[in-house]
């Protein structure tokens, strides 16, 4: 019981931050998923590291629990194929021209809002009139918050806190799909 004030400290941090996002984007994100789903599209979610399992996490339980198509780009090989012939700057940009069709939709994950993969990606998605969802942290005017069609940002300077608040997110879109609350 030595670290449990730390805990609950920890998880009212997270929970804050949670307050403080404009959840309006909530409903905008759930209902840019149901055009995707009308329109026979598949969800991707991509991210980075920490990112990159949570992107991993939601897209499998966008497939399975929810019955949304869904995939992400966190197979090695794919990665190191795009990465060699095109850098690990454009790597995902590369893909999203090779998999993805008009009717898809892209959640990107970054913390920082910087990185330059998921930038290139979702200036791509922009310019090509690809619906996009984008999540970051860190600054308020990071790149990242110009360039989706729904921009969530937590305010938070803590990886772990920005991630998981972003986890919690997803999530939660995933379970309105799941319980039917459309």
């Amino acid at each position: 019981m030595k670290y449990l004030k730390y805990f609950k400290d920890y998880n009212d941090s997270i929970y804050d931050l949670l307050d403080t996002f404009d959840t309006s984007l909530i409903d905008k994100s759930v209902e840019l998923i149901l055009d995707c789903k009308k329109n026979n599209g598949k969800v991707y979610v991509v991210g980075n590291g920490g990112s990159s399992s949570i992107a991993s996490h939601v897209s499998v339980d966008l497939a399975k629990v929810s019955n949304i198509p869904s995939d992400t780009f966190n197979n090695t090989n794919l990665i190191t194929c795009f990465a060699n012939d095109y850098g690990h700057d454009n790597w995902i940009k590369e893909a999203i021209k090779a998999y993805t069709s008009q009717n898809d939709i892209l959640i990107l994950i970054s913390s920082s809002g910087t990185s330059k993969n998921i930038l290139n990606a979702a200036q791509y998605c922009k310019d090509n009139t690809i619906s996009l969802i984008t999540l970051s942290g860190f600054n308020t005017d990071n790149p990242l918050t110009q360039l989706g069609n729904v921009n969530i940002h937590i305010p938070s300077n803590k990886y772990n806190f920005i991630e998981m608040a972003h986890h919690i997110i997803l999530v939660s879109i995933v379970d309105i799909f799941a319980e039917n609350l459309i």
